[in-house]
């Protein structure tokens, strides 16, 4: 086998970008999609010529013909969908947050060690090479001790009850939806747990949080994170320490990064990458499961779980 043959479970705008990008990668291949509706994945499948189309998740989860499966469909269905597809013998990269909460992820964790299945978060920002490549120069000690990280990422979002992104009973929040990148940033960067944190929330009128600043506290430096439904934040990350300071404009998505000395850029890298960024990820997936490999080593399954504790402790701070 030196292909990888995706089955999209989904068929919102995050599943659109996974299909075009996909296209991009060497070593992947989607060969079928399916949704809730057979209409809407049909006409999903028509639009990037994949062969099979399906009205429901299991008959795509016992296609022969799926070695992978990417789940693309609500936050609160992260963690049945994606151990369906491990109990079909299916490796599977579920779209982030990987689940609603720490104990989720674990139960998640859980069966994919239950069926030696492939499981992995898809946290792509942790594969561009932006990111990559400012990790690169933390690790070199080219800003020297690290002194504190600064990451935000916010949107306006017009408040909608029936909205996904503002459906409690989905789960809705501008922490798991936007929050999960702020604080996978510094997750990225520390390697390590804080000692304290602190937060402050607003809420939308059902009562979810809308907007939310978070502390981490790791003793010998701080990460200070914030998120939004309300206003488009900076959305840049400051990786700031005693000799320099990194920034990486639009981290999220980012396609450059800079490293300053004072007022002077010493150093520069961008991509100029013509694609959304999903394929560094995806390509990943395709190499590791070539290898036969059960985790990824860029995003380990004990980097999800770290990830989901975090923004437990600060949930808990609300």
């Amino acid at each position: 086998m030196s292909r990888i043959r995706w089955g999209i479970v989904g068929a919102g705008r995050i599943a659109h970008t996974f299909a075009q990008d996909t296209a991009a990668t060497r070593h992947g291949t989607v060969q079928a999609v399916a949704a809730r509706r057979e209409d809407s994945a049909r006409r999903f499948a028509q639009t990037y010529d994949i062969p099979s189309a399906y009205g429901g998740y299991h008959a795509l989860y016992n296609d022969p013909d799926v070695d992978a499966v990417y789940v693309a469909t609500p936050h609160t269905l992260h963690l049945q969908h994606s151990s369906d597809a491990l109990r079909a013998g299916k490796a599977v990269m579920c779209e982030k947050p990987i689940t609603t909460n720490a104990a989720e992820c674990q139960a998640l964790i859980d069966v994919a060690a239950e069926t030696s299945g492939y499981l992995m978060e898809a946290m792509w920002t942790w594969f561009l090479p932006a990111v990559r490549k400012a990790k690169e120069w933390v690790d070199a000690g080219r800003i020297g001790e690290l002194v504190r990280i600064k990451a935000d990422f916010g949107y306006p979002l017009v408040y909608a009850p029936d909205k996904r992104e503002y459906d409690a009973e989905l789960a809705g929040g501008c922490l798991l939806e936007m929050g999960v990148y702020p604080v996978a940033l510094a997750a990225l960067f520390s390697g390590r747990d804080p000692e304290a944190v602190s937060a402050v929330s607003r809420y939308a009128p059902n009562g979810v949080e809308d907007d939310v600043v978070a502390t981490f506290d790791y003793g010998d430096y701080v990460a200070t994170l914030g998120t939004s439904f309300r206003a488009k934040l900076p959305n840049w990350a400051y990786i700031i320490g005693e000799d320099a300071c990194i920034a990486i404009p639009n981290f999220w998505c980012a396609t450059d990064c800079q490293l300053w000395v004072l007022d002077d850029m010493v150093d520069h890298f961008s991509d100029s990458r013509s694609t959304n960024g999903f394929d560094f990820q995806i390509e990943a997936v395709n190499a590791d499961l070539l290898a036969g490999r059960t985790q990824s080593e860029i995003v380990p399954l004990s980097a999800s779980l770290r990830l989901q504790q975090h923004m437990d402790l600060i949930r808990s701070k609300f």
